[in-house]
């Protein structure tokens, strides 16, 4: 039987996949000195992080159940067959408005099949496992194999970040003033992680940027499995130099199959700002789901 995969824009896919694949994604709120907009159709990345740098008062919010229905009634009303792939329920609430929305359209649509997935992951780490997804069902794939499929790719997804200033861990409350100031004057760069609860964690800290630079690219050798065979993930905060000196870096020591580069969009930027760098990747090998890879 057919069916659609949907997703939402914390995935931070390029525009070429999402239009290759024509996929459905759900905008991510956010709430720009107190007038709300939505991550990759009423603000996009490039403008996004202008205003934060000018020191916009910037909120977001998860999706919420209304707009939940709004976008997954057309499917109902159908008839058709839906997998959507949620942001991770660490960061946002994104799956329960989700599957509120999903039992109230069961009550007027009882014959509506819609299986929502957790990511646990976010950023590109939800955009590589959705793009792996979107490829096994154009070759073919059935819904029950991309949903088994996806649970595989969400647990063994490695996400390996840092950032460049600490100043918005902090306003997003994920970091202490006083762990924020005295960071910023020894020059402190966490390495962050998702963990196995989907939430964004520390787990490292080194002095300086280029020495955070190289420490994630060492992470990705130490935790990743069969990397000349994977296409891996990197994106950034408004940083497209360093994204591309870390890029080579990740090329010239593994090897990869292929890297797919982006934007950290409104949903995680928010939070981190400009100059995060992020590494996406599997801890396991895929080869169950080669034949429906490119």
């Amino acid at each position: 039987m057919p069916y659609r995969i949907i997703t939402d824009s914390a995935t931070d896919l390029p525009k070429e996949i999402i239009d290759q694949y024509e996929l459905h994604v759900i905008p991510t709120p956010v709430t720009i000195n107190g007038t709300d907009y939505f991550d990759g159709q009423t603000i996009f990345p490039e403008e996004f992080y202008r205003i934060q740098a000018e020191g916009a008062d910037i909120k977001t919010y998860h999706i919420n159940t209304y707009m939940f229905r709004q976008n997954f009634e057309p499917y109902a009303k159908a008839g058709e067959s839906v997998v959507y792939l949620c942001f991770s329920t660490g960061i946002a609430g994104t799956f329960n408005a989700a599957n509120l929305a999903r039992e109230e359209l069961l009550e007027e649509y009882p014959d509506f099949d819609l299986t929502i997935v957790d990511s646990k992951c976010a950023s590109m780490g939800f955009g590589l496992g959705v793009y792996k997804l979107l490829q096994m069902q154009a070759k073919g794939a059935p819904k029950e194999t991309v949903v088994e499929a996806a649970r595989f790719f969400f647990d063994h997804m490695e996400h390996i970040v840092t950032v460049e200033t600490l100043e918005y861990l902090y306003k997003g409350g994920r970091l202490s003033k006083t762990s924020a100031v005295l960071g910023g004057m020894l020059d402190i760069k966490p390495i962050i992680e998702v963990d196995d609860d989907g939430a964004l964690v520390a787990f490292e800290k080194v002095r300086g940027r280029q020495k955070s630079l190289k420490r994630i690219v060492e992470i990705v050798g130490e935790r990743g499995v069969d990397l000349n065979k994977q296409v891996i993930g990197i994106v950034h905060g408004n940083d497209k130099a360093t994204c591309d000196k870390v890029k080579g870096m990740l090329q010239e020591r593994y090897h990869c199959k292929g890297i797919v580069e982006s934007w950290v969009g409104c949903a995680i930027g928010a939070h981190t700002g400009p100059g995060i760098i992020g590494i996406v990747f599997l801890n396991a090998s895929e080869e169950t789901y080669a034949k429906w890879l490119d």
